[in-house]
């Protein structure tokens, strides 16, 4: 990995923080949070950010970082309905009611659990046999403990894939090859990722035995990315995985030199994938509140996830986010009462079908919620604000990007969508807002070995719960006609 991006690197481009000092006030029920104060001199490229000494002698110079790095290092990888993930939400409970958060508990729920085995790969015609850095995706089928070798089927992307007839695919190992390229605000995924979250099952459906995809990732590091797939009712799955992106160069390097070659040296695979489904277990939300003064008031709803892939620790996906948001939300208690209870989820289950939020939407969606927000985009610093509010709140809107412009953070143009476990929230008509992270080194780490507590840059840390403290204490205090 390279080195970490600081505040005011990441900020080139768009803008440079002014010299002097910022004070952080977000708003005049925010006087009594200890004040976050960014100091910078012309030529600084990363502003440090110092804490209040009231703050840092009743909770530490940072909570945020405190509770990442605990998590990593005390349960490590929490794969969702393992044992794991199970004492992952011990530990978030304990946790929460040590800090003095209310009606701490765990609302559990019944999922299916796979789990990973044996992961191997090899190009093996027509040249020397090359080992290939692979793992498998989530719901990948077995391909026993043999493994299968077949002829691959190239194809330079997941549309090439879709449009092709199934005779180029029957009977064959399918690589989609499609290179994702970095941006601000992670919109390639959705593109690309159409190869992972539905490749496999179009290769199935055409008769593949097996799919191979090119990570959706953007690091030259012999790291694959995970993440999971789906299969239709009716579609047998068929063994999924993913390599890493050197040994995709790799593979399309040896395919353009192949075909010219005639048979029987045919392109071809080994491949040996052996996980497991090991049927419905438990996974659970850790659920916590900070209680508002007005108890007819919506509360105000913010979300990270517990789980995390297995490859990692899951130190930017998500427990950072977990980290952001919690510390915020102490903040804001510090002070004194907010207007609206603030309910924290750490949402389980996230990775493998956001099976969390759904259950989360099922026990609560029929109450009333203010507002939904998420943090689930790593640890580098917020840069956009965008909402998603009723007409009545465009004084709130104006009052929040005032308040987080000092820190970075511009107003966007385009209406908020929320996160993953908040989703079905805000499909059914709650307002949101998101707090957007620089994801331009993001999917470098995603669902990779990569992803441990060194990715993690405190001082972007400090940024996102400045911003997020901001943010939270206005809404916390926001009026009936303001957010319903």
């Amino acid at each position: 990995m390279g080195a970490r991006l600081a505040i005011g690197a990441c900020a080139r481009g768009a803008r440079r923080y002014e010299s002097g000092m910022k004070i952080f006030h977000s708003s005049t029920r925010l006087a009594g949070i200890a004040a976050l104060l960014l100091i910078a001199s012309p030529t600084s490229a990363s502003p440090p950010i110092v804490e209040t000494a009231v703050d840092l002698a009743q909770h530490g110079p940072d909570l945020a970082w405190s509770i990442t790095e605990d998590l990593t290092t005390e349960i490590g990888p929490r794969m969702a309905g393992t044992e794991a993930e199970a004492a992952a939400r011990r530990w978030a409970v304990a946790r929460l009611q040590t800090m003095g958060f209310a009606n701490v508990r765990e609302e559990p729920f019944e999922m299916p659990v796979w789990v990973r085995g044996t992961e191997e790969a090899w190009l093996t015609s027509p040249f020397l046999p090359q080992k290939l850095a692979i793992t498998a995706l989530g719901n990948s089928s077995s391909t026993g403990a043999k493994g299968i070798e077949g002829d691959i089927a190239y194809f330079a992307s997941f549309d090439a894939l879709a449009e092709a007839p199934d005779a180029k695919v029957k009977g064959k190992i399918v690589f989609i090859d499609h290179k994702m390229q970095p941006t601000q605000d992670g919109s390639g995924y959705g593109y690309y990722g159409r190869g992972r979250f539905t490749g496999p099952n179009v290769a199935a459906k055409k008769g593949a035995i097996a799919i191979v995809i090119r990570s959706i990732g953007t690091d030259a590091h012999r790291n694959p990315h995970t993440g999971v797939t789906n299969f239709e009712a009716g579609i047998k799955p068929i063994p999924a995985g993913a390599i890493s992106n050197p040994d995709a160069d790799l593979l399309a390097r040896q395919w353009k030199r192949a075909v010219p070659i005639t048979q029987p040296q045919r392109f071809r695979m080994k491949l040996v994938l052996t996980p497991q489904n090991l049927g419905k277990k438990h996974s659970g939300n850790v659920i916590a509140e900070v209680p508002g003064s007005d108890p007819a008031a919506s509360p105000v709803i913010i979300a990270c996830h517990l789980d995390s892939w297995d490859l990692g620790t899951g130190a930017i996906d998500d427990a950072a986010g977990c980290g952001i948001i919690t510390a915020a939300a102490k903040h804001v208690m510090k002070a004194e009462a907010p207007r609206r209870t603030i309910r924290i989820l750490w949402a389980g289950a996230e990775e493998v079908g956001v099976f969390g939020g759904k259950a989360y939407f099922e026990a609560h969606g029929k109450e009333k919620h203010a507002v939904a927000l998420e943090s689930d985009f790593g640890a580098d610093r917020v840069w956009r604000v965008d909402f998603k509010l009723p007409d009545s709140a465009k004084a709130l809107s104006d009052r929040i990007a005032a308040a987080v412009m000092p820190f970075g953070v511009v107003r966007g143009k385009q209406p908020a969508n929320g996160g993953a476990d908040i989703g079905a929230l805000v499909q059914a008509g709650v307002p949101a807002i998101d707090l957007a992270q620089d994801g331009t080194r993001y999917f470098d780490i995603h669902h990779t070995p990569d992803d441990t507590l060194d990715k993690v840059d405190p001082a972007q840390l400090r940024q996102n719960v400045t911003v997020w403290a901001a943010t939270l204490a206005i809404l916390a205090n926001s009026s009936n006609a303001e957010l319903p």
